[in-house]
């Protein structure tokens, strides 16, 4: 992917109009965007960032059926959700791995209890099944998680789900829509919504590298903004009521001796009703993730001190040595965009909100999805390509995303490669940076170290260090000078601190 080459088609395409305008780069836009181009729809997509900038690189990195909703009793969302995770198994195997969890027991009725849900969770998946749950005895426990708590363990649950990169998916979407012709551009705007004869028949966008301004035209235009949603909303009508109540998640990254090997954690009751993810990811420990409701969606959240306490608190109780807030190698928060229950916020608490995805279209024809998960992007983006053609009038297409291979890219190749890297803490070097710019569009030094490779969220103070390297690299490859080189190092630092926790 290239960006001169993406405007350079918009040029092209001058006033004919596309087939769908997308608003939003993150997972659903990006699946949406795959979809349509898949089937042949000429379609352009517009992110006002990066891509998966904000929510959409923020996951617990699972691509997973929940194991929660499944004793909140929305057994739908979780066949759905386990059917699409055996198809990006399928689709994916580069990019969604399988992963071994374990449920510790340490009262005598948890395994019974514990096993017969898994059990549940297993039949549901069918024959897109990973393998099947089983009873670990105290020492298989011990064996398989060394560092978790001895003290009066009984045994465990061992199920099986799967782990992503998140970023790494998204780059891998957005490659592959671009590889069936449409168009995607960051850091472009849209400014507002064009209308004749009251229907949203276009956009009018900013590009923000160049400060031009353009209007495209289009026979549908889908919102797929994740947490701003509801402002893309009131573009179309400034009366409208809100369609989602935000949430914040929030992760801690630790050393990965706080948990060896190769299986993950899942603490399956906590104090406020929610599950944990300890897992082990590119080399480190992820620990999440919260669910505290927002009034506001910020593009660069920031976790609050009590969240940071509630997760190592939770860790602290399930492993032998127990992790400080010395050890957090980096703190990163994400807002989930959940669908409003009915049309207030109801009295419930966003961890109660189900995860399905809404379709939403507005009098003047502006089609919305919002809600739902990562794990079931792709089915999200099939229900909005399948309603916007039928608004557009366009020629009805089948799906073809189930049968559509995702290859790993940048991101993923990160992993393999050691020598040749600014610090020896992260896996970052001039390769990786040449192919986040010249391969994937990245245009920041913030894209490259927080997307193009996991490097911010992975050791927030390892990357700071090697921000100028990197940014001197990218100044050669896009032709910037000295004085973008130092308001990049100044703007990523300062994003940096905010990865780690208050005062470290």
């Amino acid at each position: 992917m290239n960006r001169d080459a993406m405007l350079a088609e918009l040029e092209r395409r001058g006033s004919e109009p596309w087939d769908l305008a997308l608003i939003g780069g993150g997972a659903t836009g990006l699946g949406v965007a795959l979809d349509a181009a898949a089937r042949g729809y000429r379609c352009v997509l517009l992110e006002k960032s990066d891509f998966a900038k904000g929510t959409s690189s923020r996951s617990t990195k699972l691509i997973h059926g929940g194991v929660r909703y499944l004793r909140q009793g929305n057994v739908a969302l979780v066949r759905d959700s386990l059917r699409e995770r055996g198809i990006l198994l399928q689709n994916a195997p580069g990019l969604v791995k399988p992963l071994p969890f374990l449920v510790p027991s340490y009262r005598w009725h948890e395994s019974p209890y514990y096993g017969i849900g898994l059990k549940m969770y297993d039949l549901l998946a069918g024959n897109l099944g990973i393998d099947s749950s089983r009873h670990l005895s105290r020492g298989e426990a011990l064996d398989f998680l060394p560092n978790l708590e001895a003290s009066g363990l009984r045994g465990g649950t061992l199920y099986y789900d799967a782990q992503f990169d998140d970023a790494g998916l998204a780059l891998a979407t957005a490659r592959a829509a671009a590889g069936q012709g449409a168009v995607l551009l960051n850091y472009a705007e849209v400014m507002g919504l064009l209308k004749a004869d009251g229907r949203v028949r276009g956009v009018g966008v900013r590009d923000i590298e160049s400060g031009r301004e353009f209007e495209l035209t289009a026979r549908v235009v889908v919102n797929a903004t994740g947490p701003f949603t509801d402002e893309v909303r009131r573009m179309d009508d400034s009366k409208t009521l809100p369609l989602i109540t935000p949430s914040q998640g929030v992760h801690i990254v630790l050393d990965s001796t706080f948990l060896p090997g190769d299986g993950a954690l899942m603490v399956p009751r906590t104090d406020d009703g929610r599950v944990i993810f300890m897992i082990p990811w590119q080399g480190k420990v992820l620990v999440g993730t919260t669910d505290t409701p927002r009034e506001d969606a910020p593009l660069e959240p920031q976790a609050l001190p009590g969240e940071i306490d509630y997760l190592l608190e939770h860790a602290a109780r399930y492993l032998k040595v127990r992790p400080s807030r010395e050890d957090i190698l980096s703190v990163f928060a994400g807002i989930r965009p959940l669908a409003m229950p009915g049309r207030g916020r109801g009295g419930e608490k966003t961890s109660a909100v189900s995860r399905d995805h809404v379709l939403r279209t507005s009098e003047s024809g502006l089609v919305t999805i919002t809600g739902g998960k990562w794990t079931t992007f792709r089915k999200m983006a099939e229900d909005t390509v399948d309603l916007a053609a039928r608004l557009a009038g366009l020629e009805a297409r089948p799906c073809t995303t189930g049968q559509l291979a995702l290859v790993p890219g940048a991101v993923e190749a990160v992993q393999e490669e050691v020598a040749g890297r600014y610090d020896p803490r992260i896996a970052c070097g001039e390769g990786e940076v040449r192919r986040g710019v010249q391969e994937e569009m990245a245009r920041t030094v913030e894209d490259v170290l927080a997307r193009r490779t996991r490097c911010l969220l992975l050791d927030a103070r390892a990357s700071a260090a090697i921000a100028p390297a990197v940014a001197t690299e990218m100044a050669k490859l896009l032709g910037r000078d000295g004085k973008w080189i130092k308001e990049q190092v100044a703007e990523f630092e300062a994003l940096a601190r905010r990865y780690l926790p208050p005062g470290a």
